[in-house]
This record gives C-alpha cells, sequence and structure tokens, in this order.
C-alpha cells in the first residue's frame, strides 16, 4: 500500500498543493488501506496515514490496514474525524466532493468552522485507472467466472424460461464458482425488452424468436468483471440479424482503435461511426466503455464527452460495448473486458460472440 499512499501524495500535491485529505469512498477506501469494512474514513496527511472507524471494525482495521495507524471513533464519525483534524490545526482540507453527501458536507462545515474544505475529487480520478498485476489477476479470475457461468447456462434459453430465472442461474453460477458476490444485479432483456439498454430481468417469459440481452458480472477479491452477450432464442428476424451484423463490427472497430496513447474520444469515435454509417446512429445513446476494477464503473470513460485530453494507458481495463436499441422492437448489446496493451489490446471476456441460435 505504500507506493499507492505515494501516489495518492503525489497526486494531492499536483492538485491541491499537498494539503491533508479526507477519503470516504469505499473503493478508495479499500484501495489506499486494504481495510473492507463498510464505515470508516482515512484522514491522509503528508506524514501521516489515519483510519477512523467504530468498535466493530477496529480489530478488523488493524489486521487489514498496515501502515495506518487506527483510531477509534463514535457515531457519527465525522465527530472524531473533526477532532483529529482540530488537534492538527490543519487549515485546508481535501474531500471526496463526488462522494460526500451534501448533509455531510454541511456537518464537516459546522464541526470545523475554521478549515476550508477544498474538493479533491479531481484530484483522485486517475488514482485506481492503472491495473497491478495482483489487481489484474482478480479482474482476469473475475470475468473467467463469468465465461463459464453464461455458458453453463446457456441450455435453459428456451421458450418459456423466464428472465428473473435466467439472472438466478447466472449469479448461482457466480456464487458457485467463487466469486464473493455479483458486480451488479444481471440484466436480463428479451424480445422488445431488449431496446432497454439497462433492463433487469423481469418475469417476461422467452419467446420463440426473441433476442435476448445479457449484461452480467462477478466481484472476486473486490475487483469487478463486466461482459455483455446477446443471443437468440430460435430463428430470428432479418432485421435482428443485420443490427447484430452492425454492433459486431462497431464493436470490432472500437477494438481496434483501442491502444496506449489513443484518444478516448477518438476510441468511442470508431466504435460510433459504424453505428451512424448503417443509419441507427440515434439508437446508440451511450459511450462506447468504462473503467473496470474495484467498482464495475469508474475511469477511464470512453465517451463523446470524455475529457479532451483523456487517452488510454497501459495498464488501463476497459468495456468495449456498442449497442443499437429499436424501441419496443429489439435491441443488440455486445460487450469485453479489454487491458490496454502498448500496441493494443488483452480481449479479457472471451465467450463467443457469433450470434448463436438457441431453444431449439
Amino acid at each position: 500500500m505504500d507506493s499507492r499512499l505515494a501516489k495518492l501524495r503525489e497526486l494531492v500535491t499536483s492538485y491541491l498543493e499537498g494539503i491533508p485529505m479526507l477519503i470516504s469512498s469505499p473503493e478508495n477506501r479499500r484501495y489506499l488501506s486494504g481495510f473492507t469494512g463498510s464505515a470508516g474514513y482515512l484522514l491522509i496527511g503528508e506524514q501521516e496515514s489515519l483510519l477512523i472507524t467504530d468498535f466493530r471494525y477496529v480489530e478488523q482495521a488493524s489486521a487489514q490496514a498496515a501502515g495506518f495507524r487506527v483510531v477509534r471513533g463514535e457515531f457519527p464519525l465525522l465527530r472524531t474525524v473533526a477532532e483529529v483534524v482540530s488537534q492538527r490545526a490543519w487549515k485546508r482540507l481535501g474531500f471526496e466532493d463526488e462522494h460526500v453527501s451534501f448533509a455531510d458536507y454541511r456537518r464537516l462545515q459546522d464541526l470545523l468552522p475554521g478549515v476550508e474544505l477544498v474538493p479533491g475529487s479531481q484530484a483522485l480520478r486517475s488514482l485506481r485507472q492503472i491495473k497491478e498485476p495482483g489487481e489484474l489477476s482478480c479482474i482476469r479470475r473475475a470475468a473467467r467466472m463469468c465465461d463459464a457461468a453464461l455458458e453453463a447456462v446457456l441450455p435453459l434459453f428456451t421458450p418459456g424460461v423466464e428472465e428473473a430465472e435466467l439472472a438466478w442461474a447466472l449469479e448461482r453460477r457466480l456464487r458457485e464458482a467463487g466469486a464473493e458476490d455479483i458486480a451488479f444485479p444481471p440484466i436480463v432483456a428479451s424480445g422488445p425488452r431488449s431496446s432497454l439498454p439497462h433492463g433487469r430481468a423481469s418475469h417476461r417469459r422467452l419467446q420463440r424468436g426473441d433476442l435476448v440481452t445479457v449484461d452480467f458480472g462477478a466481484r472476486y477479491q473486490g475487483y469487478c468483471s463486466d461482459m455483455t452477450r446477446t443471443v437468440a432464442v430460435g430463428e430470428v428476424s432479418a432485421d435482428a440479424r443485420r443490427v447484430y451484423e452492425v454492433v459486431a463490427r462497431a464493436q470490432q472497430a472500437g477494438l481496434q482503435a483501442i491502444r496506449a496513447g489513443a484518444s478516448c474520444r477518438e476510441v468511442d469515435a470508431a466504435a460510433r461511426g459504424v453505428i451512424e454509417e448503417e443509419g441507427f446512429g440515434e439508437y446508440f445513446g451511450h459511450g462506447l466503455g468504462h473503467g473496470v476494477g474495484l467498482s464495475v464503473h469508474e475511469g477511464p470513460r470512453l465517451s463523446p464527452h470524455a475529457e479532451e485530453d483523456a487517452v488510454l494507458q497501459p495498464g488501463m481495463v476497459v468495456t468495449v460495448e456498442p449497442g443499437v436499441y429499436l424501441p419496443g422492437r429489439l435491441g443488440v448489446r455486445i460487450e469485453d473486458l479489454v487491458l490496454v496493451t502498448e500496441d493494443g489490446c488483452e480481449i479479457i471476456s472471451t465467450f463467443r460472440k457469433d450470434l448463436l441460435i438457441l431453444g431449439g
């Protein structure tokens, strides 16, 4: 964790003139300290690193957070945070403005009337983007779980099966494979519901001729995977096949555009251009991809709205997931998890991407 703390201090020095930083988001808290409890704050100054938590987690924090001094606080923990800050006579304090609620911000203001609270989320955006070997190992393991789970449940894609049954079967397989949790509630959207990009599994029963979009992920030792495939239940229409072919070509274009130094906007444009040329541009309304790690959605973003200077770097893990969604009719999304390399990318998701015709 020492190298991670050094990286944090470097970022805080660059963006916030080296002021102390209050870390509140669970992902950054775990990344920097190793602490996996559900309640706590990190206070990281130039010379010291403190973990403030309550009675329930003191023993756990002492075992997990090597290099941190554990401070037992009482509810509300922000009161203890304020006491520690006041003891050190700090006059400025960085905080995660993209995570702290307005109510907690007001509490900090009331508890620290003489301290300037400085928004610090921008300084931390690159903190977790480049993955270490151990992180990549966990992500690969989580991705393999998804590949195997989908393969195992393919026989269930038959007319009459509920979307919710498929979602539960996938989750059960992931758990049996050793996943500590699912990365997010599985998306299973069939037939006309497949036009819903984030259609949660419902009680709709699959019908012959349906396209079924399945988007799911596993969590292993804190790290997430994320994969989407669209399959067919029996023969599908010519329109459905055409949309699938367009999305498949767009995804391939996106994959081919990924390399170290590539602009995040340009990678998105490579895939989006294929869809627009085929007349489906208005039906692809989300970004091409996002980073994956301790959170299933983190930086960088592959999007038309990414920062102008955002570029890919070796060691980043991102999704490539173009989609076309025709309202009330059908939808197709194909998503791989990939590792950015110097001259391209390594595709971590290995499940086949040709249009599978299932269900007899």
